[in-house]
């Protein structure tokens, strides 16, 4: 609830435009995700594999705004990744490791890792 004087009270959500992209990203995830199995992500920008990776980011983004906490996000993008096919998910998931690894990401930790 808002009070004019003291601003938001209670757990309401940060805005209404929040809980309804949550709600649009989480219905709209799975089937993204199911779309891109098996489709190449080195030949062409924007491919079904970026969509489903976008409309994931925005969906753990906005979920966390609704709730309030980071962990959300990361709550929300799991709970439509169980509803979108196995297979699709494994997909999907060796495209994480490409753009990890494209980015630098076992050089950044590699410094944690080899230590000892």
């Amino acid at each position: 609830m808002w009070d004019m004087f003291r601003g938001r009270t209670g757990d309401e959500p940060e805005s209404i435009g929040a809980v309804e992209e949550a709600q649009h990203l989480a219905s709209g995830s799975p089937g993204l995700v199911d779309a891109a199995a098996g489709a190449s992500w080195y030949t062409e920008p924007g491919n079904p594999v970026d969509s489903a990776l976008f409309a994931l980011c925005r969906l753990r983004r906005a979920a966390s705004a609704d709730r309030k906490r980071t962990e959300a996000g990361d709550e929300a993008v799991r709970a439509a990744l169980e509803q979108a096919d196995p297979e699709a998910v494994v997909w999907l998931a060796s495209r994480v490791v490409s753009y990890m690894d494209e980015q630098g990401f076992p050089e950044q930790v590699e410094p944690w890792l080899m230590r000892g």
